[in-house]
């Protein structure tokens, strides 16, 4: 069962902040900032409320969404930021402005923290930790706003809301104005944050999570070399390094990669900064990692919008690094003769329905379909190759299964309210899966993979309350996002490309406990990277990979200048429908300054970003 840390507690009671740019505004009868920083009790509340704002959807509250703007998810509706993928989107954006507004919410609810901590009874030490603890979040909340805006305009603590709001109308500052002032604050963070809290405290910002941060700033501006510092002495391999032994691969348990997601993992050391997520009765403050991820099976019957994409799944190597194909035969003999894996040569061929016009494609509907009974409560007929499907997933790379529930595997679900173990059938004719009859559900008939990362099992013992308030933390940072950045470090160094570093760190994650896939370059063919391009496809597989589902992919794809590979269609399973088409041009590498800021703030307006 989750410990309900400070943190989490105060943050889910906290209701000392609230509204946008309106921070410090109260009615008379209600405390202020003035009358309201007295204790270092009321500095904790009121840095929980800076905090807070992490849960927010339009902040990082649906984080995990932003991978349908990756490649690596597909998804419908505002969740999966459908208009954004498909590119009908504009300045007036629903979460475009609520993302710019709330970002600056957080900002603003730092500011005040640094406004009047100074107030409150307790040592000089302890207000300068504070002091730091609320730049780490500034920092870390205008990081956010440059990765999606790039300048924007500054607001520090000389700015006083409640005297101020009016003429807040500053032009946005370059980046890399934007970008040494989120140094700043993180060196702040990083010198006078703690190493390692109590366990009461866990879960709050350290010196390593600023020490982490700045990395990636650094990594995002493609300061190669300086970011490698940043990572090397994070993970204890530079002199004098006090984080020896801090951070670590989760290595618990049989299955350590699936239970990095479940409480438990959720609170290891390899969580460098994690979103802190409690539920229960009363104690509901989460993200809708269920909500949105999970399907009707799930608890509180959900709506799926956010999925995985048929090209992530069809990604997974096979265990032995070999890609995978639906079509070819195995290119390994040994590996062949192993996994008895032969591919469906017809996979792809396609016939024309008669009367529908459309195309479909029998080897696919062979493979995956099944027949109901006439009532649809059982399965009258499975798929031939429900058994060859079974075992092929099982040969794969094992974080397939811990993070997709893949067609004919099972899933611990919540129906009317009890436990029932569900299954994950397919069927010619939509709508006839349901979860009363044991089968998953997929909200909207959509055939792409539902998640099963971060997704509740059960009702997490009693843990989960809302569908809406998944108590699983959620990383922003952790330990294999380290190694693999700093991998790229390696491979784009001022200083040089660096194979042998870069490999290894990215194998440090692939043979973390309970993966165990093969090494690159360990002298097999199939696993052979040498030229910096070759280097740099493996570390794109790996983030794809170990991250799924937080997030990650559409940054990457931006400061990778990919975005427009991803254009085109965006299929499902079987029927191998395009639900819809992927439209990315130039323009969506920043997102539009919101037209209501720009109507109040003409120099704003003036500053607009290219294309929009």
């Amino acid at each position: 069962m989750k410990k309900y840390k400070l943190i989490a507690v105060l943050a889910a009671s906290m209701a000392f902040t609230t509204g946008c740019y309106d921070l410090d505004v109260f009615p008379e009868d209600q405390l202020n900032s003035t009358t309201f920083f007295q204790t270092q009790a009321h500095a904790d509340q009121a840095m929980m409320g800076v905090y807070s704002l992490m849960t927010d959807e339009d902040v990082f509250g649906r984080q995990f969404g932003f991978d349908c703007l990756g490649g690596v998810g597909s998804g419908y509706d505002p969740a999966s930021y459908a208009t954004i993928a498909r590119g009908t989107y504009t300045s007036s954006e629903g979460f475009v402005t609520n993302k710019f507004q709330k970002l600056y919410e957080g900002i603003s609810r730092a500011n005040i923290v640094l406004q009047n901590v100074d107030k409150c009874d307790m040592t000089e030490e302890l207000k300068e930790r504070y002091k730091a603890e609320a730049k780490f979040m500034r920092a870390l909340y205008y990081f956010t706003l440059m990765d999606f805006w790039g300048g924007v305009p500054i607001y520090d603590e000389t700015t006083i809301v409640e005297d101020e709001f009016m003429s807040m109308l500053k032009p946005k500052s370059d980046i890399e104005t934007v970008r040494q002032f989120i140094l700043t604050d993180l060196e702040e963070g990083i010198k006078k944050l703690p190493v390692e809290w109590d366990s009461t405290n866990k879960g709050r910002a350290t010196s390593g999570a600023a020490l982490a941060l700045k990395g990636k700033v650094l990594l995002y501006a493609e300061e190669y070399d300086e970011a490698k510092k940043c990572f090397r002495e994070l993970i204890g391999e530079t002199e004098n390094s006090q984080y020896a032994g801090v951070y670590k691969l989760y290595e618990e348990g049989e299955n350590p990669y699936s239970d990095l997601f479940k409480p438990g993992g959720d609170e290891s050391s390899e969580m460098i900064f994690a979103i802190q997520n409690i539920g229960g009765i009363g104690q509901d403050f989460g993200m809708p990692t269920t909500f949105y991820m999970g399907t009707r099976a799930a608890f509180g019957s959900c709506w799926n919008n956010v999925m995985a994409s048929v090209n992530l799944v069809d990604s997974y190597e096979w265990k032995d690094g070999s890609p995978f194909s639906w079509t070819s035969p195995f290119s390994w003999t040994e590996a062949k003769a192993s996994y008895g894996w032969n591919g469906y040569p017809t996979y792809n061929d396609a016939v024309e329905n008669t009367e529908t016009k459309k195309k479909e494609y029998p080897m696919r509907e062979e493979v995956f379909y099944s027949k109901l009974t006439e009532d649809n409560k059982s399965v009258k007929e499975y798929t031939t190759h429900r058994a060859e499907l079974l075992s092929m997933y099982e040969n794969r790379d094992p974080r397939m299964a811990s993070t997709v529930i893949l067609p004919y595997t099972q899933f611990k679900g919540w129906v009317s309210n009890k436990a029932k173990d569900t299954e994950f059938v397919m069927t010619k004719e939509v709508g006839i899966c349901n979860e009363t009859n044991g089968f998953i559900r997929v909200n909207g008939n959509y055939e792409y993979y539902p998640f099963r990362k971060f997704v509740a099992e059960y009702d997490m013992d009693g843990a989960i309350n809302n569908r809406a308030d998944t108590p699983i933390n959620f990383p922003l940072i952790r330990l294999a996002d380290v190694y693999l950045m700093l991998a790229e470090c390696y491979i784009f160094s001022e200083s040089g490309f660096d194979k042998d570093n870069a490999v290894k760190y990215i194998n440090k994650v692939r043979t973390r406990k309970g993966v165990n896939m093969p090494e690159i370059n360990n002298g097999t063919p199939q696993m052979a990277a040498n030229t910096k391009e070759e280097v740099f496809e493996r570390l794109r597989h790996e983030r794809t990979i170990e991250l799924a589902a937080e997030g990650h992919s559409f940054s990457d794809m931006k400061r990778w200048k990919l975005l427009e590979t991803l254009n085109g269609p965006v299929y499902g399973i079987a029927l191998y429908n395009a639900y819809y088409t992927r439209v990315v041009t130039e323009r969506d590498y920043l997102w539009p300054f919101p037209l209501s800021e720009c109507e109040k703030n003409p120099d704003l307006a003036k500053g607009q970003n290219p294309g929009w």
